[in-house]
């Protein structure tokens, strides 16, 4: 039985309904979007990702945020697959390349993202902003931001983020209280850490953070959890939830998902997960409400999945993969990236959610 109910109105946006920010540049997707109620509004953050036009296939352009006299400008980097023959253009999203020891990672993004506003009054029919709202910075974000998420604490709305660099994808963290101006934080998690998504109020007078890691010997990308005195410096760090070694739907991965919500039952945190084919679904814990670190129930099965055409064709297929749902009169509202590449909501009733968990 399916308790979710995707929106009539999905997609609620696509790359055809964002405009260019420069005119040698295609929106690749709008996706991976935090949510907040602001005012009278829905407000999504929304990573959107460009590339450049070329003219050949063989032709691949490389933009990066560099600082040229004191100011961030996007500077464009040219390869040609039949004469850059050091490179692997195999994946559509990067450029790989071999170090001395046979071992390959990315030597470039092709893409680059920032985070645009989209405002609706009714939740569904989103109009999104010509121009940037977070723009990436030469030294901390020179590959993009990425994945936003918002948590409300008292009257300020934070605003973390994966910000990406040739050093690994860190965590970042900016502040508004009006979504105009913001103040920036800085790096809060370093490379590689990302899926932050930080508790809405203080628990026992400390700031918690759910954050995913990624080791490249022992452990896999699993959960943990951290606490702040200041939402700045983070530590004592406990592992949270590990990457199941069964045939599941969550083998793979798992990690930060939407912020968490409180319920009288305790904190209901919806999480992603991906298998080893990277098919990315959503999962829901429920947790204790003085100790988010214990876990009192959670769904065996995912809450969520590809099943629409719009979640399984896309720039990265059968992906579900949210950064924020909203909690209200009795409904979880999920903000979703399906595909990476469009904006689209699914409602599910918190009972329903109840209902799928197992102790």
């Amino acid at each position: 039985m399916k308790f979710a109910k995707r929106s009539e109105m999905n997609p609620l946006l696509k790359p055809s309904d964002v405009k260019p920010s420069r005119d040698d540049f295609k929106v690749d997707g709008v996706f991976n979007c935090g949510v907040c109620k602001y005012k009278d509004e829905y407000i999504l953050l929304c990573r959107v990702s460009e590339s450049v036009k070329v003219n050949t296939e063989d032709e691949v352009k490389i933009p990066i945020v560099v600082n040229r006299d004191g100011k961030d400008i996007i500077e464009i980097f040219s390869f040609n697959k039949k004469v850059d023959i050091k490179y692997d253009y195999s994946d559509s999203r990067s450029l790989w390349i071999e170090d001395e020891k046979g071992t390959k990672k990315i030597a470039y993004l092709t893409s680059l993202s920032h985070i645009r506003i989209a405002r609706s009054k009714d939740g569904e029919n989103f109009e999104i902003d010509n121009e940037a709202f977070i723009k990436p910075i030469a030294l901390e974000e020179e590959w993009g931001i990425e994945d936003p998420r918002i948590t409300k604490i008292e009257d300020i709305y934070y605003i973390n983020y994966t910000s990406v660099t040739r050093n690994g994808a860190a965590t970042s963290l900016v502040s508004t209280n009006d979504f105009k101006f913001y103040e920036r934080h800085g790096i809060i998690f370093a490379p590689e850490n990302k899926d932050v998504t930080i508790f809405p109020e203080r628990i026992n007078k400390k700031y918690i953070a759910f954050n995913r890691p990624v080791p490249s010997a022992i452990g896999g990308a699993d959960m943990w959890l951290a606490e702040s005195p200041d939402l700045v410096h983070w530590g004592k760090q406990k592992h949270f939830y590990g990457v199941s070694n069964e045939n599941s739907w969550e083998n793979g991965r798992v990690g930060g998902g939407a912020v968490p919500f409180l319920t009288e039952k305790g904190w209901v945190k919806v999480y992603h997960a991906a298998d080893k084919n990277d098919r990315y679904c959503l999962g829901a814990f429920l947790l204790d409400k003085d100790d988010p670190s214990k876990i009192l129930a959670k769904t065996n099965k995912a809450i969520l999945e590809p099943e629409e055409v719009y979640e399984k064709e896309g720039f990265f297929g059968n992906v579900i993969f949210t950064c924020g749902c909203l909690f209200e009169d009795g409904i979880v509202k999920i903000y979703y990236g399906a595909a990476d590449d469009k904006v689209c909501r699914a409602d599910i009733k918190i009972e329903d959610i109840f209902t799928l968990m197992e102790k």
